[in-house]
């Protein structure tokens, strides 16, 4: 306790004040920004971190950032020492090779000079930095180096994982153009072999938009003028298809997810939080990664479950003629541990476990 009283003085928390400056402000709001996208495109889109590769890649991006901030930190607070007020060689006669400063009163050790921003003597001063809102000189010259040697090697792995992260992202976009879907359309093709898989059905399901040219496929999308081909309502199918071959398939999928949904009822109030803190650590470090909503739940509300995670579910409000008029389905994300399936459904189905897609 002593050892952090002797720390935490007031002169110290004086220093507290150089944050508030355009220099620190700026330096720190770019190190948060990259620092968090980095770790964002790292979880969500480059490596996975169940893998060796991706949690190293993580980790050294939190390293990075720590390093980084200790050193800023560092070169800011503990700051480059200061000639004492009054100082005075231990030899007078020393005086007449030192120059006397009228401000501090004092004579100019060797190697510091007079610092107007901080209107005091620094020891072995180099430069005042607006960045740290402080000087580099004796003290902290070591610390504002390494802040600036890790800061481009932190900026650079960063740059690493934006520009993998945009070359996945433009691989995936090539890959589906080139067969003339979307990603919705990726997605209900794959759903479709799986509908078709799990009641065993006696059915093939071709994507009637897939021109079988790459070429041709690329040219629906991209045109010399800019504009692409057809007026967005009727598309050229393949030989052999329907124009609306997929629409169909979509309304087989609807049918079929209300048939598989299964029917909660609610045992616990939920304010619609997007990482809610009284659901439970687990519920809160788990909420996902979606911009899909969260729906406002209340005691003995009925909820119909369509697709869910490990503590969290995903389902439209059954809803009651004492809803506003208008408002056709209410649906969103919410808490697995806020409702329980009725008995009705328990029999039955089976709660729904995942997806294989968040959207």
């Amino acid at each position: 306790m002593g050892a952090l009283c002797s720390v935490i003085k007031f002169e110290n928390l004086q220093e507290l004040k150089r944050l508030c400056h355009w220099g620190p402000i700026i330096a720190l709001g770019v190190i948060a920004i990259c620092s968090t996208m980095a770790m964002i495109d790292s979880v969500l889109w480059y490596w996975p971190l169940h893998t060796t590769g991706g949690s190293v890649n993580f980790i050294m991006l939190i390293n990075w950032t720590v390093m980084i901030l200790y050193n800023y930190f560092n070169a800011m607070f503990i700051g480059p020492g200061f000639v004492p007020l009054g100082w005075k060689p231990e030899n007078s006669q020393d005086s007449m090779y030192l120059q006397y400063c009228k401000v501090c009163q004092a004579y100019k050790a060797p190697r510091s000079h007079h610092c107007r921003k901080c209107n005091r003597c620094v020891l072995k001063m180099d430069h005042h930095c607006p960045w740290i809102n402080n000087c580099c000189g004796f003290q902290n010259h070591a610390s504002f180096t390494l802040f600036l040697l890790l800061a481009p090697l932190g900026c650079i792995h960063a740059a690493f994982i934006f520009v993998m992260t945009m070359y996945t992202q433009l691989y995936n976009r090539m890959k589906i153009i080139l067969r003339n879907k979307t990603s919705i359309e990726s997605w209900i093709e794959e759903k479709a072999k799986d509908r078709i898989q799990y009641y065993q059905l006696d059915e093939v399901f071709v994507f009637p938009y897939d021109m079988g040219s790459r070429w041709k496929n690329f040219k629906q999308v991209f045109t010399w003028s800019g504009v692409p081909e057809g007026d967005g309502l009727a598309w050229p199918i393949r030989e052999g298809c329907h124009q609306y071959d997929l629409t169909i398939e979509q309304l087989k999928q609807k049918a079929d997810k209300r048939v598989r949904s299964v029917r909660y009822r609610v045992i616990e109030d939920y304010s619609g939080a997007c990482c809610p803190l009284n659901k439970g650590i687990k519920t809160f470090f788990t909420s996902p990664c979606t911009e899909e909503p969260r729906i406002r739940l209340q005691r003995g509300e009925f909820i119909l479950a369509t697709r869910g995670l490990r503590y969290w579910l995903y389902g439209d409000k059954i809803l009651d003629d004492s809803f506003v008029e208008g408002v056709s389905r209410i649906r969103g994300w919410f808490p697995r541990n806020c409702v329980e399936k009725c008995p009705c459904d328990a029999e039955t189905d089976q709660a729904p476990e995942g997806e294989k897609k968040n959207r």
